[in-house]
């Protein structure tokens, strides 16, 4: 991904990284630490390969089904008055 224009500000050069990557799926959510991605060193916009983000979808399906064990975190949740 190297050679390419950041769709969102037009910079040309991103870093390859692992970040945090949050996948939401109706009202769950799963926290994935550790996603590799391509992020643009102007203005941080984030690109992940499909192949990436389809296993992550993966995982959730397991989570869901009780297939795959995971760490589960409480999250206050409130709305902005």
């Amino acid at each position: 991904m190297h050679n390419f224009k950041c769709s969102f500000c037009g910079h040309k050069h991103t870093v390859y990284k692992k970040t945090q990557y949050i996948y939401r799926h109706g009202d769950a959510f799963l926290i994935v630490n550790e996603v590799p991605c391509e992020e643009c060193e102007f203005c941080g916009e984030q690109y992940f390969e499909a192949e990436v983000l389809k296993q992550i979808e993966l995982h959730f399906h397991e989570i869901q089904e009780g297939k795959r064990k995971v760490q589960h975190l409480d999250v206050p949740i409130e709305n902005f008055a």
